[in-house]
């Protein structure tokens, strides 16, 4: 489990922050556990990846972005589409 992440909880569903330099085998780990969704910072936050849990494995959603905010509502409207509240 990721310990002390920060969230993005201004609207739902609330989403973790992942500072970089975290491995995606932890990023796993921990949706695996929890099934909260994750922003995870690539590259030292050149770029931006949203992770989370579809029942059944993890799901990626690639390029959203090096706008820490900009990545955020990208990733909040793709997980509402897909029926997360």
């Amino acid at each position: 489990m990721l310990h002390e992440l920060d969230y993005d909880d201004s609207d739902a569903p609330a989403i973790g922050l992942v500072p970089p330099g975290v491995t995606w085998d932890d990023v796993y780990d921990h949706i695996k556990i929890a099934h909260h969704p994750l922003l995870v910072a690539l590259d030292d936050g050149a770029d931006h990846a949203g992770a989370y849990w579809d029942g059944t494995k993890m799901i990626v959603a690639e390029d959203l972005g090096p706008d820490e905010d900009e990545a955020v509502a990208e990733f909040r409207e793709l997980l509402r589409e897909r029926g997360e509240h």
